[in-house]
C-alpha cells in the first residue's frame, strides 16, 4: 500500500518531528482518557474520576512539550501522528470502547503509559544528539512518573469500597450481557434437541441421518434463539447491554449445546455412537447445573433437579418415541 511504503521508521524522524509526534501523542492520550471518563462515569463514576484526573495529567504533558518545542522552532508544528511512523504504538478505535470491560480499560491504561514511556527510552537511545537524547529521556522519566501518578490517583480516588462496589457491578454486567443469554441458549440447546435427535436416532438407527436431523436442529435452534434474544430487548431499559452481544451469547450456546450430542453420531456404529451422545447429554446437563451454583447462585440441588432430572425425561421422551 503506497500509505504504509510512506511512513517512516522512528530512527529516521528528526529532533523537530519526534517532539511534534509526541505533542499530538498526548493530545490524543488526553482525548482517550476523557472518552474513557465519559463513558464510564454513569455506572463507575469512581473509574470516571481517575480517567478525568489522568487526561489532565496529559494535558499538563502536552503543554510542558509545546513549551519546549515553541523556545527551539517556534510556532509551526508537523502535522505527524501515530499512524504516520512504522512500528509506533497504536491505540484502539474509538468504537471498540464499548466491547472492552472495566478491568480492560484499566489494563489498557496502564498500557498506554508503558507504552508512552518505551517510546521515548527507545527514541532517546536512536538520537545522537546530546540535547535531543536528554528531552527524550526526561520525557521518559516523565511518562514513568505518570504511570506512576496513575497509580496515585487509582488509590485516592478510586478506593477498596468504591473498587468493590465497581466490580460488583462489572460482575453483574457481565452475567447479564454474556451469561444468563448463554446459559438459556444451553439449556435450550441441551434439552430441546434431545427429544428429536434420539426419536429420529432410534426410528432410523441411521447415524448419519441422525447427524442431519441433529445438525440442522442445532442451527436452527441457534440462529432463532440468537435473534429472539437480540430483538426481544436494547438492554436501555433492563439494563441488560449490547443486544448483540446477548444475541451471539444465546445463539452460539444454543448450536453448541445441540451439536454436542448430535456430533457422536458421526460414527459409523449406531450403538457406540449413541452411547456416547447419552454420555455427552449427561455431561452437558451436569455443566449447566454448575454454571446455575457458579454464576446465577442456584443451589446446587435445585439446579440439579431442573436440569438433570428434567434434561433425562426429555431424552426418555425422545428414545421412547422413537423405539416405538
Amino acid at each position: 500500500m503506497p500509505f504504509l511504503a510512506n511512513r517512516k521508521r522512528l530512527s529516521e524522524l528528526t529532533e523537530r518531528e519526534i517532539l511534534a509526534l509526541a505533542i499530538a501523542s498526548e493530545e490524543d492520550d488526553a482525548r482517550i482518557y476523557r472518552n474513557w471518563a465519559a463513558f464510564l462515569r454513569k455506572d463507575y463514576p469512581a473509574s470516571a474520576a481517575v480517567f478525568d484526573a489522568m487526561s489532565a495529567e496529559e494535558d499538563g504533558h502536552r503543554r510542558m512539550l509545546l513549551d519546549a518545542y515553541r523556545a527551539r522552532w517556534g510556532d509551526a508544528i508537523p502535522v505527524i501522528r501515530r499512524e504516520h511512523v512504522a512500528g509506533y504504538l497504536t491505540r484502539r478505535p474509538a468504537w471498540m470502547i464499548e466491547n472492552l470491560s472495566l478491568e480492560a480499560i484499566r489494563a489498557e491504561a496502564a498500557g498506554m503509559e508503558r507504552d508512552a514511556a518505551d517510546f521515548y527510552a527507545r527514541a532517546a537511545q536512536s538520537s545522537g544528539h546530546a540535547a535531543t537524547r536528554k528531552l527524550l529521556g526526561d520525557l521518559a522519566a516523565a511518562e514513568r512518573g505518570h504511570e506512576n501518578r496513575a497509580h496515585e490517583l487509582s488509590e485516592t480516588l478510586l478506593p477498596e469500597d468504591a473498587r468493590a462496589e465497581e466490580d460488583a457491578v462489572a460482575h453483574r454486567d457481565f452475567v447479564l450481557t454474556w451469561v444468563q443469554p448463554g446459559l438459556a441458549g444451553l439449556m435450550d440447546g441441551s434439552v430441546s434437541t434431545l427429544a428429536p435427535i434420539f426419536a429420529v436416532a432410534f426410528a432410523t438407527q441411521d447415524p448419519w441421518t441422525t447427524f442431519i436431523v441433529g445438525l440442522a436442529a442445532s442451527l436452527g435452534a441457534g440462529i432463532s434463539m440468537g435473534f429472539t434474544e437480540a430483538a426481544s430487548d436494547d438492554g436501555v431499559v433492563s439494563g441488560r447491554g449490547s443486544p448483540i452481544k446477548r444475541g451471539i451469547a444465546s445463539g452460539v450456546m444454543t448450536t453448541v449445546g445441540g451439536l454436542g450430542h448430535a456430533l457422536p453420531y458421526l460414527i459409523a456404529d449406531f450403538w457406540t455412537a449413541t452411547t456416547i451422545a447419552i454420555i455427552v447429554v449427561f455431561i452437558e446437563l451436569w455443566a449447566i447445573a454448575w454454571i446455575q451454583n457458579r454464576w446465577m447462585q442456584t443451589p446446587f440441588w435445585r439446579a440439579t433437579l431442573q436440569v438433570v432430572v428434567g434434561g433425562g425425561l426429555v431424552l426418555a421422551v425422545g428414545v421412547l418415541i422413537g423405539s416405538g
